[in-house]
């Protein structure tokens, strides 16, 4: 693998970070029923003005205005620079693990997709299901890239993400959303069948635990939900990153992209 210079971090930073930005506003206007798509310009939340090219550099237009609009002096959801901070540091990641490869490509696609659903469902307790399938399809038509067995190991991915999602509802009579279930065929289209076994796993780990935390300290009650959309995408990630390097450990095989 070429060894790659500290600039090429700082780019896959900003790339991912943009990334977040992106899907921040796009989940903002989806909750309020606004348009995102097209020639709409991004606009102040609160005053409505029209934002200028140097309000919306990732994270650095963020600092400089100090977490507030230039023009009202609203301040500028933490949510979003808390996307734009992860995205960055998640495609950084990625360009670590996989290099200048396809496989960058691939993972850092995922970004938006992740980011979008981890805001709507935290903000809203609500997953969208065209973003979903969008997702599933946009990991599939990559997937042509490595011919007709990485397309069905997408595919099978996409079919038990969402098999073992909706089992689950089904045995507790609805009581986890359905969303879920559809997220998580977008996700196992990216993984493939052997990742999306870890990122589930690792996304129902992380998910128990916190929940534990959160009880502990009084901030959630037994009856309360905890949206499980953002650990999900956490357990996407976290696969993305490290999954081909632990079945490996195991003995086992991953396929191509994630071969590397």
């Amino acid at each position: 693998m070429v060894e790659l210079g500290p600039l090429f971090f700082i780019l896959a930073f900003f790339l991912g970070a943009s990334s977040g930005s992106f899907a921040c506003a796009a989940a903002s206007r989806t909750e309020a029923g606004e348009k995102w798509w097209g020639l709409e310009r991004s606009r102040c939340d609160c005053c409505g003005t029209a934002l200028a090219p140097r309000d919306l550099v990732p994270v650095l237009s963020f600092l400089a205005l100090r977490g507030r609009c230039r023009f009202c002096g609203a301040r500028i959801p933490r949510s979003c620079l808390a996307a734009e901070l992860a995205c960055g540091a998640l495609c950084a990641m990625f360009l670590w693990r996989f290099g200048a490869s396809y496989s960058f490509i691939f993972s850092s696609a995922s970004l938006p997709f992740l980011a979008f659903h981890t805001i709507t469902d935290a903000d809203t307790g609500y997953i969208y299901d065209s973003w979903a399938f969008a997702m599933a399809g946009a990991a599939l038509l990559l997937r042509l890239a490595g011919g007709l067995p990485a397309v069905l190991d997408g595919a099978a991915g996409a079919a038990a993400g969402f098999a073992f999602i909706y089992a689950i509802i089904f045995l507790s009579r609805g009581r986890m959303g359905a969303g879920d279930a559809v997220l998580m065929l977008g996700i196992g289209a990216f993984t493939g069948l052997k990742l999306a076994a870890a990122a589930l796993y690792i996304g129902f780990m992380a998910g128990g635990i916190t929940a534990l935390f959160l009880l502990a300290a009084k901030k959630v009650t037994r009856k309360s939900a905890v949206p499980l959309g953002p650990f999900l995408c956490a357990g996407c990630a976290a696969a993305m990153l490290f999954g081909g390097k632990l079945t490996e450990y195991f003995g086992f095989t991953v396929p191509w992209p994630w071969a590397v």
